[in-house]
């Protein structure tokens, strides 16, 4: 197994937690989190060094190891969180870069491919759309409703307390089915690299919620035909949170875009799914 590293980046006035993987003279694949690092398995990452890859993984800010400040109310907007891809870009020592983004993170990478062409070589959006969160465009599908009330009818947890966030990630994840026991794992971590014992700050580092208060107009959808680089769409076949259909209007807006469905995804890649996922990524 390649080694690892844990870093701070100071970009745009912020400080990004990154983690590495691989050699830093190989081509850089940088991974926007969504919100935080850990949506990208570690298998992933080692998969794509062992390839030949530079891969960073990034906590986006008010999330993991980067500048937190105050998720309930941020001070930037999507673009801002789009500059920072592009900025990281640079402060890694790369030229170019494989950008990824998934959730929320797809969101960031699809702005940062359209305003700086000349930071991003490729593309791999996943389990993502092509519009802000909110209420979609009439041709794209709409969150399940029968899911998306159970999940939000649930108590919340004691968001201070490690084993019962696992336990809301776990039940949550039988809702939306992902591997209960791969979302237990995440949240455990996730809550392991909050810097603070605050209810909002562990809150938006689970949930990812700075994005329902964030600005992310205006609208990026309509220049999607203007890309013209390398581009990946992952999308699962059982996301009842962006279903798949959103996955293929993301393919048929972007030109020449390959669409890989998982079939057995919801919104979390499976760890038996990374391999199929990297080869894709590595044939960009």
């Amino acid at each position: 197994m390649l080694s690892c590293n844990m870093a701070s980046i100071r970009v745009n006035g912020v400080d990004l937690g990154v983690e590495s993987f691989g050699r830093d003279e190989d081509p850089l694949v940088l991974l926007v989190g969504g919100a935080t690092m850990l949506s990208w398995p570690d298998s992933l990452c080692q998969r794509l060094a062992t390839a030949g890859r530079r891969v960073v993984r990034y906590d986006l800010r008010d999330s993991g190891e980067s500048t937190t400040r105050d998720p309930e109310n941020p001070t930037y907007e999507l673009r801002d969180l789009a500059e920072d891809a592009a900025a990281l870009v640079s402060a890694l020592g790369a030229q170019t870069a494989h950008l990824g983004g998934i959730g929320v993170g797809g969101m960031v990478a699809q702005v940062a491919a359209l305003d700086h062409p000349h930071s991003i070589s490729a593309l791999t959006l996943m389990s993502t759309r092509p519009v802000a969160p909110g209420p979609p465009d009439d041709d794209l599908p709409d969150h399940d409703h029968s899911a998306m009330a159970s999940l939000f009818s649930r108590p919340t947890p004691d968001w201070t307390d490690r084993r019962a966030v696992a336990d809301y990630a776990a039940d949550g994840a039988r809702l939306l089915r992902n591997d209960p026991e791969q979302a237990r794992a995440i949240a455990g971590r996730i809550w392991d690299r909050t810097p603070t014992q605050e209810t909002s700050v562990h809150e938006a580092n689970q949930l990812g919620m700075v994005f329902s208060r964030l600005n992310c107009s205006p609208r990026w959808r309509e220049r999607l035909g203007d890309l013209h680089i390398p581009t990946l769409i992952v999308h699962g076949g059982a996301d009842l949170f962006f279903p798949a259909g959103n996955g293929r209007a993301l393919a048929a807006a972007i030109p020449g875009a390959h669409l890989l469905i998982v079939d057995e995804m919801g919104t979390l890649l499976p760890e038996g799914a990374t391999d199929e996922v990297a080869t894709a990524m590595l044939a960009l």
